[in-house]
């Protein structure tokens, strides 16, 4: 069976048509520059143009970073607040002309990686993490999502919000080495495993790309790994959701 799957993200909107037996991309990905401000009739003027694009009439997943339940979103961290509160379902329904299935970008990633990454012991705690413009958090009990978590805003003590100081787009900003990245990174991860007593930290979204940069100077104690999907996953994850929304 074959998804549209759609990644909303602070700087791009990314999607491509998926295989859902083994995840893969059937198409070509698309990608445009999330629009400035990215408000939801702007954002969903993107979402039509790449649903044209690909000619499609069926199911659309779309992952989106906010807490969303139901459709409906309650968090902007890194899009126009005139989200909040709005049901993204019946907008870009009505923008694309096919039914949309709305779920957090780093669930839909955190569901990739779950489903189609061929990882094994999947009990325990998993926390997936992307990290790119925010961080975004995939929480994962015994191989069943906890969804909405949003731990990129948890507040590390004089530090401040943990995305603002710890996510790739903070180390693009300082110009930070990535060892002194890894700095901050780290003591974030030493606060969730704190909270969390995590089995194993899997880390997507840009950052995922570069492990072998950070991941030597990290000090925590938990295995981490990075996301074998890349920047795939949330496309992927969004087009999963379509399916166990729409096909029951």
């Amino acid at each position: 069976m074959e998804v549209l799957g759609i990644d909303v993200g602070g700087s791009g909107i990314k999607g491509s048509v998926v295989n859902l037996e083994n995840g893969k991309f059937t198409a070509k990905r698309i990608r445009y520059r999330t629009p400035k401000p990215s408000t939801p009739q702007a954002v969903s003027k993107v979402i039509a143009r790449i649903t044209r694009e690909f000619s499609w009439k069926k199911p659309i997943g779309v992952g989106f970073p906010a807490v969303v339940k139901k459709n409906v979103i309650y968090s902007a961290a890194n899009v126009d607040r005139s989200w909040i509160d709005l049901n993204a379902g019946e907008l870009l329904t009505e923008a694309t002309g096919c039914p949309v299935a709305m779920v957090n970008d780093a669930d839909a990633a955190a569901l990739a990686e779950l489903n189609y990454s061929g990882i094994k012991h999947k009990s325990g705690t998993i926390l997936f993490l992307t990290v790119g413009t925010g961080i975004g958090s995939g929480l994962i009990r015994d191989g069943k999502l906890i969804p909405n978590t949003e731990l990129g805003h948890l507040m590390l003590e004089e530090w401040g919000e943990a995305e603002v100081y710890a996510s790739d787009a903070a180390r693009k900003r300082e110009g930070l080495r990535w060892k002194d990245w890894a700095l901050r990174f780290g003591l974030y991860l030493r606060h969730l495993e704190d909270l969390f007593q995590p089995d194993r930290f899997i880390i997507g979204g840009g950052a995922s790309k570069k492990g072998d940069r950070f991941v030597p100077y990290l000090n925590i104690r938990t295995r981490i790994l990075m996301a074998s999907l890349k920047n795939r996953a949330g496309i992927i994850g969004a087009a999963l959701v379509a399916k166990q929304t729409f096909h029951r």
